[in-house]
């Protein structure tokens, strides 16, 4: 056959191939190797129909994955001869009805360069326009229906393209050749600003809300899946009403800032930390504070989370105030996300003075993204917009479906078919009915997108959590997974590692095997199973949950545990007594020893929250980890001096007996030592310890690769501190960057372990 005689091929492309302009990009290779044919998009593929010489067929071959769009992910080109049916040109056809077969859904994507030079050029016609996108960038997931992505399935099928839209739209040499939320001022959405009562500013809806926002006004803005509640971050007094109003008294708040450029002005930022900031995900990025916002922004911390501008109409925001905002999200403490209008104007409005509204819908409730730079790469801390719904690849393959439904704090489920696992987005904290239902909306949102119907459930072994109630209430065969193996198989998952594993478990508390309350865990860990090797210290959690929110508690359970009880409580300076009331103090010892309500627990948050209250650093908790936050905060990373600790043997397993470390570290504090120099020591201390179990754990069972995992390893200190030093004695260390370290990933983990136990059925 000669080379130039025409051939045809059917090809199909997987990956992440629509919502991203690859359809365009196709034609325009087409166009340029002189192929002629079609591609439309189908059920998470695109398929594409071509014709002309072997050799220039090779050539377009090739090049589909090597030159695809900056946002696709090309991961398979397949392909079969057919006969040429001698084609004329190259069409882009409408998509195909949804057949059945893996689908990869875009994720939003940041405003993109060319985009923003037209909203801000005068003589464009979207200038100002607070809704330009291109295949580039914009709405992808927040906005999708259904599946193939075609305007139609989006909410932008409400708005119908005015001529000069619509032939961009039809244009395949355009950049919006089908970019399915294109649009303009002529043909939508609408912006307006109301106030509380729903009344409607006459004014420009950017000029109003800026003079709000320059006056010391909250204004709650819709974003791409949801409201932000924005103040003027150099604002003392309005970040304290916004704190007042949100009931959110001292957890740091997110800031937006116009540029790069800004962000140097506020923050000292390594390169990775720019790149994060400026990358299309455009997540919250913690770098560290130069002091220049308002104090009350992120008190009692170094670091401060900054991002840029997602989409235009916050980048017209940014430039109407000249100067950073925080942007937080749109919703009271501890309640969903807003995503309706009407939604957000009953439940924000003791918040917002006034409200930044659209008439396009949020399809999906999605928040932002917050990510740390930690061993030179970005660490994901919550996974939301700009990363789902991306999926992760198991090293293994299911049998059958799994749904895995998660813990309760920092809230994710995780659907896996296949090779593959989809985490959802944050959810929040599963405490109330309505939290229960917002998940729930994103769950039935995330199996009709994806086509996945479970058939097997993984839960928490907590019997208590709403997620297992959720679980059970499927109807579905349920598996109960324990939390700390979840921990450890979910860095297993994202890292491709089959094990056995050394799993180190650090966080604030999981239910045990042995119904206990454990969080300073020593696993070996394989897929479907893990060994309990060894632990801290167990001592009373007097009062349970009660001693989370006040770790003076757990401060008086080290120090009585440690024998130094008398000094320890003249550091903690209690309350003194009223005539008449209860003696605090007594009251916890009295639960110490009665254990009624105080379990044993060997919980790595719990012993932070101890050290953080006798140093003074935290006594009463307001969020999720604030003293061992904070601890790390005041910590002197230059302090080499390390506490005693010994290792026991207790029932069979390795423990870390901690009661030298609580001595060393009351001694030091009567002495008048630093803080900041004790919470050093500490840190350097518990590495030590980490070292020592792990290198002894190593001898007796061979295993040398370790994984870092639990909530206490968001702590950069400790995280980089334990992986050089285990590094040092040759042990491969593997700690989490794509997936949330704490419970945000704990789904990803529960959907492994069901996984390999479901395939040894």
């Amino acid at each position: 056959m000669s080379s130039e005689e025409r051939v045809g091929r059917l090809l199909e492309v997987s990956g992440v191939v629509q919502g991203v302009g690859f359809r365009p990009f196709v034609w325009r290779l087409a166009d340029r190797h002189g192929v002629s044919g079609r591609v439309r998009n189908l059920s998470g593929i695109v398929e594409i129909v071509a014709e002309g010489s072997s050799e220039t067929l090779d050539r377009f071959t090739a090049d589909l994955a090597h030159e695809a769009p900056p946002r696709a992910r090309v991961e398979e080109v397949r392909w079969r001869p057919r006969d040429a049916a001698g084609l004329d040109g190259f069409a882009v056809d409408e998509s195909g009805d949804d057949l059945p077969g893996e689908r990869l859904v875009p994720p939003d994507v940041a405003t993109c360069p060319a985009c923003l030079r037209e909203l801000l050029d005068p003589d464009d016609r979207r200038f100002g326009h607070a809704f330009v996108n291109c295949t580039d960038c914009g709405p992808r997931y927040t906005i999708i229906g259904s599946l193939p992505y075609d305007r139609a399935r989006t909410s932008m099928g409400a708005f119908e393209l005015c001529p000069d839209c619509a032939a961009e739209y039809s244009d395949p040499s355009d950049r919006r050749f089908h970019a399915e939320p294109v649009a303009c001022p002529a043909c939508g959405p609408g912006l307006w600003l109301a106030d509380r009562a729903g009344h409607r500013s006459r004014s420009d809806p950017i000029e109003a809300a800026v003079a709000r926002l320059c006056t010391g006004g909250i204004v709650a803005v819709k974003g791409l899946g949801g409201f932000h509640l924005a103040c003027d971050a150099t604002d003392e007094a309005a970040v304290a009403k916004l704190r007042r109003r949100k009931g959110r008294p001292e957890k740091p708040l997110a800031v937006m800032v116009e540029s790069v450029e800004r962000a140097r002005d506020l923050a000292g930022l390594s390169p990775a930390e720019e790149e994060a900031l400026a990358s299309w995900r455009a997540p919250v990025v913690l770098v560290r504070d130069l002091g220049k916002l308002a104090p009350n922004v992120a008190p009692g911390h170094r670091r401060t989370g900054l991002m840029l501008p997602s989409t235009p109409l916050h980048h017209l925001l940014l430039r109407g105030v000249a100067g950073p905002l925080v942007m937080t999200s749109g919703n009271r403490t501890d309640e969903p996300l807003c995503t309706g209008n009407d939604e957000a104007m009953e439940r924000l409005s003791g918040i917002a003075d006034a409200f930044l509204l659209h008439d396009r819908d949020v399809v999906a409730r999605v928040d932002d993204s917050v990510v740390r730079v930690a061993l030179e790469r970005p660490v994901v801390m919550r996974r939301a917009r700009g990363y789902v719904p991306e999926p992760v690849t198991l090293p293994l393959e299911a049998r059958r479906a799994v749904l895995a439904v998660g813990a309760e704090l920092n809230a994710t489920f995780c659907l896996a078919g296949g090779d593959r696992a989809w985490l959802s987005p944050h959810v929040g904290t599963l405490g109330s009915e309505e939290d229960l239902a917002a998940y729930a909306e994103t769950l039935d949102r995330y199996r009709d997108l994806l086509g996945i119907e479970p058939e097997v459930v993984a839960h928490d072994l907590h019997p208590d959590f709403l997620s297992t109630r959720f679980a059970r209430e499927t109807g579905l065969p349920t598996t109960a997974v324990q939390h700390h193996h979840a921990h450890v198989a979910a860095v297993m998952a994202e890292h491709g590692l089959s094990g056995p594993v050394i799993g180190l478990a650090f966080d604030g508390f999981g239910l045990g095997d042995d119904g206990e309350a454990w969080g300073g865990e020593f696993l070996l860990a394989r897929w479907d199973r893990a060994e309990r090797l060894g632990h801290l210290r167990r001592v009373r959690q007097p009062g349970g949950d009660a001693a989370v929110r006040d770790p003076t508690r757990m401060a008086i359970a080290h120090a009585a545990d440690a024998g130094v009880l008398e000094q320890a409580l003249g550091l903690l300076a209690p309350r003194r007594r009223k005539p008449g009331a209860v003696d605090e103090v007594e009251v916890v010892l009295g639960q110490i020893a009665s254990g009624l309500g105080s379990p044993m627990t060997s919980s790595a948050g719990r012993l932070f929250d101890a050290v953080a209250a006798l140093a003074g650093v935290c006594r009463s908790a307001t969020y999720d980890g604030q003293p061992a936050i904070l601890l790390e905060q005041v910590a002197e990373s230059s302090a080499t001096f390390e506490y005693g600790f010994e290792i026991d043997q207790e029932d069979g397993r390795i423990v870390v007996d901690t009661r030298p470390t609580i001595q060393a570290v009351v001694r030091d504090l009567v002495k008048g030592r630093a803080p900041g120099e004790v919470a050093g020591r500490f840190h350097r201390t518990l590495t030590a310890a980490v070292l020592a179990m792990v290198r002894l754990i190593g001898v007796q069972t061979g295993v040398r690769t370790v994984v870092l995992a639990g909530g206490v390893f968001d702590n950069d200190l400790l995280l980089s501190d334990v992986a050089a030093r285990l590094r040092s004695f040759d042990f491969q260390v593997h700690a989490p960057h794509e997936v949330p370290v704490g419970d945000g990933g704990l789904s990803l983990g529960q959907a492994l372990v069901a996984a390999a136990r479901d395939g040894e059925g």
